[in-house]
């Protein structure tokens, strides 16, 4: 097992009960969970493990719990994920997710508290 495998496992077993519950959570198989965290992180889909990353909040490069520094990889993984959906809409598409985005920033129960 590499360090980043060893990390990513204390995560899971730190946030869950165990890996077989992570696994389940994260509807991936749990035999294809532990052979990759005892083989390594690397052979599984690039997907599956940021998709892992941030359901564990830690930082995608090494497997390390997020700090507000490293964060940042997060919010830009975020960023660019958004604007792919947005870039596949059209015209009218954007104008009504921009509105849809802007009345939601307005109310407390989806607003960022700065």
């Amino acid at each position: 097992m590499n360090n980043r495998s060893e990390n990513m496992k204390k995560e899971i077993l730190a946030q869950y009960k165990s890996v077989r519950q992570f696994a389940l959570e994260m509807k991936i198989p749990y035999s294809t969970l532990v052979t990759a965290l005892d083989r390594g992180i690397d052979g599984m889909a690039y997907g599956t493990v940021i998709s892992m990353c941030d359901k564990l909040r830690i930082n995608p490069e090494d497997f390390t719990p997020m700090d507000e520094e490293t964060n940042n990889v997060s919010r830009k993984l975020l960023q660019d994920k958004v604007m792919k959906k947005f870039l596949r809409l059209n015209k009218q598409g954007r104008e009504r997710a921009l509105e849809m985005m802007s009345d939601m920033a307005q109310l407390e129960k989806y607003s960022v508290r700065s």
